[in-house]
């Protein structure tokens, strides 16, 4: 068995148990087809009632899908989806497992980075995934710095956090594959200060580093040919969405930083701070963008408490 195939495995049986006789719904964009017939397939065998449903890419993480995949999801026991774009934070994600189903998405997915990502110890994903998840919720204010100059506080207390660690076995389970994280969304009206990004830009390329200055919880100044991009993204989605709307942290050995964000934000020891909508996640926000702004090698404090210091993650 291969390295993918061993991975295509695990996201079937392990991480979603798919059982027989459940209804499973595969959505996919022409690129991602391939891995969605691998994902239909192996779901086919454990028994389940497996279909593929092909519809056109999304022009943001974020943007919501055509009504009747929305409706299709939510009529389904679980849900993956390896799209080009990330359904994650959409109300039609947030909606179908309301309904009960299980929901994995894996967005901007390659064979390669499913294969190596989701080869990381499991059990210390779901140890460290936890123990970060705790340290947030349990906080009223991060504080996050680095050598290269940010200095962010964001408001967390009262929110719940939550263990990204590939256990989406329970009704209503929603999570990223390839997992390894721990989130929380912030307040959103609330945080001061400069983030420095030196890691990926979700959806956004660029080059070098890129200076993002908060006030009042929204993001209201970035450096750079990425930094206008990224603001008049979020400017485009209208109210809400330069909002503060994630801080999370990586907890995955196996990830290294290639640009692509689904690996990148899972990278052990970093952090990302997302804007726009959270309340997919227990926030506030509903729009139809969610940008993530990865620092490669960060401090975070929980009320004055390091949980990471340069990069290295202390539980």
């Amino acid at each position: 068995m291969s390295d993918l195939e061993r991975a295509v495995s695990a996201v079937i049986h392990e991480s979603l148990e798919v059982r027989e006789g459940e209804s499973v719904l595969v959505v996919t964009n022409p690129s991602t087809l391939g891995l969605g017939e691998r994902l239909r397939a192996e779901a086919g065998r454990a028994g389940a009632d497996a279909l593929l449903l092909l519809m056109a890419d999304r022009g943001l993480d974020g943007e919501e899908p055509p009504d009747a995949v929305a409706a299709a999801m939510a009529n389904a026991d679980v849900v993956l989806c390896p799209t080009v774009r990330s359904l994650s934070h959409t109300a039609a994600r947030r909606h179908a497992c309301d309904a009960g189903a299980r929901i994995a998405t894996l967005p901007g997915v390659t064979d390669d980075t499913l294969a190596r990502v989701m080869s990381a110890d499991i059990e210390g994903l779901r140890r460290k995934g936890a123990a970060v998840a705790a340290a947030l919720e349990a906080g009223s204010e991060a504080r996050i710095t680095c050598a290269n100059g940010s200095d962010l506080r964001l408001s967390i207390a009262g929110r719940h956090a939550i263990s990204d660690d590939g256990d989406l076995r329970a009704r209503g389970a929603f999570g990223n594959l390839p997992c390894g994280e721990g989130f929380i969304p912030p307040i959103e009206t609330e945080g001061e200060g400069t983030l420095v990004v030196d890691g990926t830009i979700g959806g956004h390329p660029k080059e070098g580093i890129v200076e993002l200055r908060v006030e009042g919880g929204n993001l209201v100044e970035a450096s750079g040919d990425a930094g206008a991009r990224l603001l008049e993204t979020l400017r485009g989605a209208g109210p809400g969405g330069t909002g503060v709307a994630e801080l999370g942290i990586g907890t995955n050995e196996k990830a290294i930083l290639t640009g692509n964000l689904i690996e990148d934000e899972k990278i052990l020891g970093s952090c990302h701070v997302a804007f726009g909508a959270s309340a997919g996640m227990g926030g506030a926000v509903q729009v139809p963008v969610h940008i993530d702004c990865v620092v490669m090698k960060p401090t975070v404090e929980i009320d004055g408490e390091a949980l990471v210091a340069d990069g290295r993650l202390l539980v």
